[in-house]
């Protein structure tokens, strides 16, 4: 049985019809448990073991915008709940992507992500990498996180790097859409560590090529970014930005610094 988590979403909600459109469209798809929607304080709990992306196109099938605040386990009894989400950004070029990381208990962490940008009908691997150092690229993230100083392998196998999440693969339009549940990772572990989209498919190992057993054979970096703690459910109430104005609706559709940045108005100054 595929792993649940909860999830809540900031939807743009004006009248009771908004909530009523808004539940209907949830309770059509299998797999997914409204638990609260909040007209005042325009918020979406549900439970569901889709991914995030999916959820988010079924609620702006109704014609608001929403937008992922909090994503946490669907048990209450995990402990450390305060480190129980991570999230990374990948940006190279035409490559973008975002990829989360949500610890459904003790021993299964939820892996999920959208990266886009890829060669058509392509496969990449895809690890967790011992630093959080984008300085240089990629080649300044170092090794595969490997904690217990294993060879490299599949992710269903025994013995293999923490960090050795397998391959991604796109579909004809570049895209590569993918959930893993992985028994060893551990989300406070490889918060301030990196994720690493590489040009080639991992080997899992399997090769008499010496560097099967260190990186899969799967060749440089493509894409990089940096594992930063994401808001569990409850601990995002954030609207706008305080320093640009840009409220949460917005912020899909600009640059996350720089002159493209909205202003505030020269009142708030």
């Amino acid at each position: 049985m595929t792993t649940q988590t909860k999830m809540e979403f900031a939807v743009q909600m004006t009248c009771q019809h908004c909530v009523d459109s808004i539940k209907s469209k949830l309770q059509s798809v299998n797999d997914i448990k409204v638990l609260e929607i909040n007209l005042a304080d325009e918020r979406v709990i549900l439970q569901t073991s889709l991914p995030s992306s999916q959820v988010l196109e079924v609620i702006e099938d109704t014609g608001k915008r929403a937008v992922l605040i909090g994503h946490g386990s669907a048990s209450s009894a995990i402990g450390r709940e305060h480190l129980g989400a991570a999230v990374t950004m990948l940006e190279e070029g035409q490559l973008k992507g975002v990829i989360r990381f949500v610890q459904s208990d003790r021993n299964k962490c939820i892996i999920e992500g959208i990266v886009d940008g890829l060669k058509p009908k392509s496969i990449h691997a895809i690890n967790i990498h011992e630093f959080g150092d984008i300085s240089d690229g990629c080649t300044s993230c170092g090794d595969h996180f490997n904690p217990y100083e294993q060879p490299h392998g599949a992710p269903t196998d025994e013995a293999r790097h923490v960090g050795d999440l397998g391959n991604i693969t796109s579909n004809e339009n570049g895209r590569a859409a993918f959930t893993i549940e992985d028994n060893l990772v551990k989300v406070w572990d490889i918060i301030g560590r990196s994720v690493v989209i590489h040009s080639g498919a991992d080997d899992m190992g399997r090769s008499n090529d010496g560097c099967s057993k260190t990186n899969g054979n799967s060749g440089s970096g493509l894409a990089c970014g940096i594992i930063a703690r994401s808001a569990g459910l409850f601990q995002n109430t954030k609207k706008f930005c305080a320093c640009d104005g840009v409220t949460i609706w917005d912020e899909r559709n600009v640059p996350l610094a720089g002159s493209g940045r909205r202003r505030p108005p020269q009142s708030a100054l």
